[in-house]
């Protein structure tokens, strides 16, 4: 467990920071979050950690009160649940998260010791939808976590199937944890929650989403899970991103493959032609594959 000063200080640091911040990730790790802070508002960090603050006067009070209220917990490397062996990868330059806040009563390195990332396109088809929810069904049926964004199309039906076979799912926000978005997942978020899931987010309380939030958060999406599925994915989605990030962590990539002419199938595509991804044949298939069964 953190001290309440490592936990003021990594707050701080979520507040000062936008994440990405790989250079002020390995200071932390070399001199530890209080000294590390101190050393950054003295300015005898070296110039590359100053360079990743972006906000020098962050007021954590409204973090503070979120976690007395018990809105929400703060996860933090000092913690037993902190999921070492999916985030220890992203170190080497993607940036791990300083701390993560949390919704949900379950542990994050037990849901995350067994799980897979289902992501893909927004404007998704009734395929892709169905394919989604039917495979996320079937993990969660094999005690998978089921791991996705939260967002509209695929990723909604990949937690609704995960739902529907009372599995437990973690939904990684581009946001605040406070903040509901899209605004109309208040209740899927909800049940998330009740059915032994997670909301995460490495963003402060009242954080609203950025397009560079949505981005940054998919090196999260990648990292949590042992295997990311990409369902369906335009060839400018950012499930593409989470493919990328999963195979320089080492993780496998499968894909669902599409119709040829269905522009929403068009990335995922790709990524099987050029063998960026393996062609997601069953659900037992990708949990032998990936020790999870």
């Amino acid at each position: 467990m953190p001290s309440r000063d490592e936990l003021q200080a990594r707050l701080y640091l979520l507040r000062a920071a936008e994440p990405p911040a790989p250079a002020i990730h390995q200071y932390v790790a070399v001199h530890g979050p209080i000294d590390a802070v101190e050393r950054i508002r003295h300015g005898t960090a070296p110039a590359a950690v100053v360079s990743e603050i972006t906000r020098p006067e962050a007021r954590i009070a409204e973090d503070l009160q979120a976690l007395g209220d018990g809105t929400a917990r703060l996860l933090t490397p000092e913690d037993d649940e902190w999921p070492f062996g999916r985030l220890t990868s992203l170190a080497a330059g993607h940036g791990a998260p300083l701390a993560l806040w949390v919704r949900g009563s379950g542990s994050l390195a037990r849901l995350t010791g067994s799980a897979v990332t289902v992501t893909g396109a927004r404007a998704s088809s009734a395929y892709g939808n169905t394919v989604a929810g039917d495979i996320s069904y079937e993990l969660a049926h094999a005690e998978v976590t089921v791991v996705s964004g939260g967002g509209l199309g695929v990723d909604e039906a990949a937690h609704r199937g995960a739902l529907a076979a009372k599995g437990r799912t973690i939904v990684v926000l581009a946001n605040g944890i406070d903040r509901i978005h899209p605004h109309q997942h208040a209740r899927l978020y909800q049940t998330v929650i009740d059915q032994g899931g997670l909301l995460v987010s490495e963003y402060p309380i009242g954080t609203p989403t950025s397009r560079l939030r949505f981005h940054a958060r998919c090196r999260l999406l990648a990292a949590l899970s042992a295997a990311t599925l990409i369902v369906e994915a335009g060839q400018r989605s950012g499930a593409l991103t989470v493919a990328r990030t999963s195979n320089e962590l080492g993780r496998r990539v499968y894909g669902v493959p599409g119709p040829i002419h269905s522009v929403t199938s068009k990335g995922v595509n790709e990524l099987l032609r050029t063998g960026a991804a393996t062609v997601a044949r069953s659900v037992e298939h990708i949990a032998y594959r990936e020790g999870l069964r």
